[in-house]
Order: C-alpha cells, then structure tokens, then sequence
C-alpha cells in the first residue's frame, strides 16, 4: 500500500447500533506506516450494560467474556496514541464506527474530532464504484442488462427474477426458502411499526424529540404535554395505544413481553 500519511483502519464491535447510547465491547485497528511497516491494536472492554442476546450471537461475545476487561475510558489514551495523526479508515466507519468511537471519547474526557482527518470508508468507494440498484442486482444475478429500467412493469418483472434467482441461489428453489433466513436487525423492536424500542431495559420512541434519548417512563415524568399531543395527532391507534397506557401508569415490560414469546 503506498501512503505519504500513516492509516489507521478499524472496526468496532458493540452492544448494538444506537450511536447515542451503545458502547464499545470490542476494537480492532490496524496501523499501516509510509514505510511499509504495520502494527495492529486489539482489545475488548467491559461496556457495563448487558449484551443482548441477538448481538452476543452476532459477535460473539457475551457478557462473562468482558467482565473483567478494562472499561472504554481506562484504554482511551492508549487508543489516541496508537492512532496519532493517521488518516482514518473502515467500512461504514462514517456513519458508525467513528460517531461511536467519538462520543466514547468523548464520555472518557478526550476530544477526538475524526472530521478533520482524512478518511477512507470502503463502503462508500464500493458503492460510487459498484451500483447496487435494480438494475445492478439483475446483472448479478439474472447476467442480464435492465431495458426500460424506471418503468414499472419492467422493474416488477426483474425483481420476480431476481427473486426467483435468489431462491435457486440460496435456497431450495422454492421461493417460500427465502423465508428462513434470518433478516432480523439486532434493534428490540417493541411494536410491529418499529416505533418504539427496547435498550438497556428501557423503552424508547424512535421518532421526535425524545427519539433514542429518554425511556418513555421518564417522558411521562418530565413532558406529558407531548405525549397528549401525539394522542392528538397523526399517529396510528397501536402507537396512541402504548402512550395512553404510559399516561395512565401501564408501562410494557420486557421480562412480561419476553416470557409471552
């Protein structure tokens, strides 16, 4: 790899992908020299929240891994030292890794302002560069060129072959294989409209003003004028459902909703 400015390229693995609230458990970085020489960085860390199950299955990590490794901010120095001035690195990292990585640094009392430096996400050249459109996704799987592409009966008939490709790929076949992959985000959905969420425990709105901020319990204590006014406005019966219930002091658990599954 020829650089004129050393790169560093890293990858984080977390309690889930809440960029406000959840933590580091694990960080990797890779230190490429001008001079052609390379030194790697790996450590885990205690997050001191839970692992939710589905991420513990993802990364595999759970809880007892980390429990006696270090906490985020007992690293945090050495990690700035390792980057230094280096130009930055990852996959997705800009809209990921290094929002996490910040407000971890931040929480652990050092500035660490990524949007200064120059960085290379893997993710965005491989999307500028490799179109993963409709039209992209039949030559993969059907080799074959989109005509008419934007019309509607020429995209319909191309994702019914894409689907179908799909089936054959990895699947049996049948198109009802499909089904048993897994799709399910590491995000705990509380309602089927995914507008609200469990973390920590806690229950969160996903959209407005207290979106990922605070738990709906501590919305009714300090703001129950915005929740009587979603039950004004525009929003489905099932959400209006849930926040009548929190006004009135019926708060959804987790443990209850877990044990019903």
């Amino acid at each position: 790899m020829k650089l004129t400015n050393p790169l560093v390229v890293l990858d984080l693995e977390t309690t889930g992908i809440w960029i406000e609230k959840d933590r580091i458990v694990e960080i990797a970085l890779i230190k490429c020299n001008p001079d052609g020489t390379s030194e790697k960085y790996l450590e885990r860390c205690n997050p001191r929240i839970p692992i939710p199950p589905k991420v513990s299955e993802l990364i595999g990590i759970k809880d007892e891994d980390v429990k006696d490794a270090p906490w985020f901010k007992d690293i945090a120095a050495e990690i700035l030292r390792f980057i230094g001035d280096a130009d930055l690195g990852g996959f997705n990292c800009e809209r990921f890794d290094l929002p996490v990585l910040e407000r971890e640094m931040s929480d652990a009392g050092y500035p660490f302002d990524w949007r200064k430096r120059t960085v290379y996400d893997a993710q965005k050249v491989f999307h500028i560069h490799e179109k993963r459109d409709l039209s992209a996704g039949y030559k993969f799987y059907c080799e074959k060129e989109l005509m008419n592409a934007h019309t509607a009966m020429a995209d319909t008939e191309a994702t019914l072959e894409i689907i179908q490709s799909q089936a054959d790929k990895y699947g049996d076949g049948s198109v009802e294989s499909l089904k048993d992959f897994d799709y399910s985000s590491p995000m705990e959905f509380f309602d089927k409209e995914k507008r609200f969420s469990w973390w920590n425990g806690g229950l969160y709105l996903m959209f407005g003003k207290y979106a990922r901020k605070i738990t709906l319990n501590q919305i009714v204590e300090k703001d129950k004028n915005y929740l009587e006014w979603i039950l004004r406005a525009d929003f489905s019966d099932s959400i209006k459902t849930i926040i009548r219930g929190a006004l009135n002091g019926k708060f959804p658990s987790q443990q209850v909703e877990k044990e019903g599954e």
